[in-house]
């Protein structure tokens, strides 16, 4: 009879993938070492070959993982009762944009280091964002059905994914907007533009000028 996984295995294996991740982030794929992933989970080396045979394996799953999550985020929305197509894309850009921040360093990894994903894995991911894009353009086409109509709603709902994607790269986590904040005038900029951005309401003493 096989032997099962010990318990606590599903556990430390997402513990391993959560500082790959954050080293991933922080050095870049390239430059860091499954040493550096084994230091930082406080294993030896051998013991993270038992969970991930390589340092790719490790890639793949933070990005493979992430998107999974975002799916489901997606789904739950479309399963929400009672919402419009409007109130619908709005909810998709908070779940979203919250999400992005609660997984900063498997989102940065899989914008910036998804290119060294090869053959089928690469596909699978592609796949996955592809499948997210859709989710968001048939809700887009059902405010706008003539921008479907004229093929606009896929590059339209990448130019939101756009506005999302990249927030990582330029907003502070002490800064005087926070995730909410953040979400509310993209979703305000994206659905009625500037003339309809509200502005938020601060909850520190903090000013625009530390973001």
């Amino acid at each position: 009879m096989a032997r099962g996984r010990a318990a606590g295995y599903d556990d430390q294996r997402d513990l391993i993938l959560q500082h790959a991740a954050a080293l991933f982030a922080r050095q870049g794929y390239a430059a860091t070492s499954m040493n550096e992933v084994a230091q930082a989970c406080g294993l030896s080396k051998p013991a993270i070959y038992h969970y991930f045979t390589e340092k790719y394996a490790l890639l793949f799953e933070i990005c493979d993982t992430h998107l999974t999550r975002l799916q489901a985020l997606e789904q739950e929305v479309k399963n929400l009762p009672g919402l419009d197509a409007q109130q619908r894309l709005r909810s998709l850009i908070a779940r979203f944009v919250e999400e992005y921040a609660l997984s900063a360093h498997a989102h940065r990894v899989l914008t910036e280091s998804v290119r060294y994903l090869k053959g089928e894995d690469h596909q699978q991911v592609l796949d996955k964002e592809r499948a997210l894009v859709a989710g968001f353009s048939k809700t887009l086409a059902q405010i706008r059905p003539d921008l479907d109509e004229a093929g606009l709603s896929k590059a339209i709902s990448m130019l939101l994914f756009g506005m999302m994607n990249w927030m990582f790269t330029w907003l502070r986590s002490d800064g005087a907007l926070d995730q909410e904040a953040m979400a509310q005038l993209v979703a305000d900029l994206f659905m009625g533009g500037i003339g309809e951005v509200q502005t938020p309401t601060p909850k520190a003493e903090k000013t625009l000028a530390q973001i």
